[in-house]
């Protein structure tokens, strides 16, 4: 057991936080994963809604907390109260959208198809399939989304709808406020008298804590949000492991945005007041945050200038922390330096502990084709505008461009749809979800939501981490054959007992076989 403790810090003052945090060691990791391999087995004998009940219990204790998390969330993070307020409900929201997921059952996919014994040549056998629990799962939390995406956001929320045991590694820039959450989850599940192993807080700032938990042979899956270097790394070692294990990594996104001719005509000055807003919501430290904009036709100029007098004028903004404020001006200062690209606006220095100015940059297509860091996320307040001729060099701009998480196309009644769908063609190729005539910054959650993309955006573009199809993360498929009833799962038993929608012998139904 290690004796080591660090402290959160106040981005805003540089203020040292109390109190001082555990920072947690290899025991800890193995005293944490080997409960969670214990109760995992526990659980299969549950009814099969009992993490339903637990999601419910979270949520209302969460809730319980009250002003209290929002006034360390915002000492830690430095993010307003309107917008703590708010994540508090979409973090709220969604674990209690689990909950609806799995107390209605169908999630599970029962797929049923019966025993032919006179079907020639061979006798077909009974086999029926569904969706299972993988085991232990580890979730990292983020810095940007401190509650949404933290120690009970919906990584963590969608892998205990699956009936997987989790054990969160804290990000170590708001621990206050991830002990206040787990202090929430290990109040709900003693509440219910359910085993205390289900959910596990690891706390700490050393690379290695996250190595450990990601190697540990008993881990099955791993979700994460944060930055590419750091979600490849544990997808590198999950991959290198004996046992090679998914790890479902949200990483870097430039979230290019397009301005079709007609569009930049028709209405150049809301799509600038949109898109400065986009850009500079949340300190620009959201992952679906327009880092490329390009500018088809004439007018782009002008719209650059519009851009200019809403991020010029910006007051300085405060970062989450330190280091990502640090990282931000290492690479507006590399654009700053690449030739033909104009900086309208770069911060020359720091401002306060973690405060920036908000960046504005602009070049054309094929300098941004010639330069690759262009093409690189930039993690903070900052955009850059690429003028393209017309569609040939857009077209050109986005053959050179990697995946992300959100592509958008504004469009005017000047375009022609043929065009259109040109473009969006070949975005759907890029990005997990694509926009017209909005802007990415909002995530709804709800089943229909992709947060997800080709890589760099993520590691596995068939998945997503907002939105009920998250919890497919979390576990595998499992088929039963020639199985007697006695010994299936209730979701596959020939009566239906839970209820649920499952297909047999290729019909959707909720009839008994």
């Amino acid at each position: 057991m290690s004796d080591a403790t660090f402290y959160a810090t106040n981005p805003a003052t540089g203020e040292r936080l109390e109190p001082a945090f555990h920072e947690a060691g290899d025991a800890d990791v193995n005293a944490a994963v080997a409960a969670a391999t214990k109760v995992f087995d526990a659980t299969l004998d549950l009814p099969p809604r009992w993490p339903a009940d637990l999601l419910d219990a979270i949520a209302d204790r969460i809730l319980a907390l009250g002003d209290a998390l929002l006034e360390r969330g915002e000492a830690e993070t430095a993010l307003p109260r309107a917008r703590l307020t708010g994540e508090r409900a979409r973090t709220v929201g969604q674990i209690k959208m689990f909950a609806g997921i799995v107390r209605e059952g169908s999630w599970v996919e029962a797929v049923i198809d019966t025993a032919d014994a006179d079907r020639k040549p061979m006798p077909k056998p009974d086999l029926r399939r569904m969706l299972r629990p993988r085991g232990p799962a580890a979730v990292f939390g983020a810095s940007n989304f401190p509650f949404a995406f933290g120690t009970l956001g919906g990584d963590t929320a969608s892998a205990l709808a699956a009936g997987c045991p989790v054990v969160v590694k804290g990000h170590p820039s708001h621990p206050g406020t991830s002990q206040m959450f787990a202090d929430a989850a290990r109040d709900a599940i003693a509440a219910l008298s359910l085993p205390p192993g289900l959910f596990a807080l690891l706390q700490g700032t050393r690379h290695e804590l996250s190595a450990a938990l990601v190697k540990h042979s008993n881990i099955t899956a791993v979700g994460f949000t944060g930055s590419l270097r750091a979600g490849r790394a544990l997808f590198d070692l999950a991959a290198a492991r004996p046992s090679p294990i998914p790890v479902f990594a949200e990483m870097g996104s430039i979230n290019p945005l397009i301005i079709l001719p007609g569009a930049l005509a028709e209405r150049k000055a809301d799509i600038a007041q949109g898109l400065a807003a986009s850009v500079l919501l949340g300190g620009g430290q959201f992952c679906t945050k327009p880092g490329v904009v390009f500018a088809v036709g004439e007018g782009g100029k002008s719209l650059v200038s519009r851009l200019q007098k809403v991020i010029g004028h910006t007051q300085p903004i405060t970062m989450l922390n330190p280091s990502l404020r640090d990282n931000f001006m290492r690479r507006v200062h590399e654009w700053s330096r690449t030739d033909e690209v104009g900086a309208i606006d770069a911060p020359d220095e720091a401002v306060g502990a973690a405060g920036t100015w908000p960046a504005l940059f602009e070049t054309d297509a094929q300098i941004f084709q010639r330069e690759p860091t262009l093409r690189e996320e930039v993690f903070g307040p900052s955009t850059l505008v690429v003028h393209c001729n017309d569609r040939a060099e857009l077209l050109a701009c986005l053959d050179t461009i990697e995946g992300s998480l959100t592509g958008t196309v504004h469009v005017g009644e000047g375009d022609h749809e043929a065009d259109v769908r040109v473009v969006l063609r070949k975005l759907e190729g890029k990005v997990g979800r694509v926009i017209v005539n909005g802007y990415p910054t909002g995530v709804e959650v709800c089943n229909a939501m992709v947060h997800g993309g080709p890589y760099p955006a993520t590691t596995d573009p068939a998945s997503t981490s907002v939105g009920s199809a998250a919890i497919r993360r979390f576990v595998r498929m499992t088929a039963y054959q020639d199985t007697p009833d006695a010994l299936l799962p209730a979701a596959l038993k020939n009566s239906n007992p839970l209820s649920i929608e499952r297909t047999i012998n290729g019909k959707r139904t909720r009839d008994p076989v």
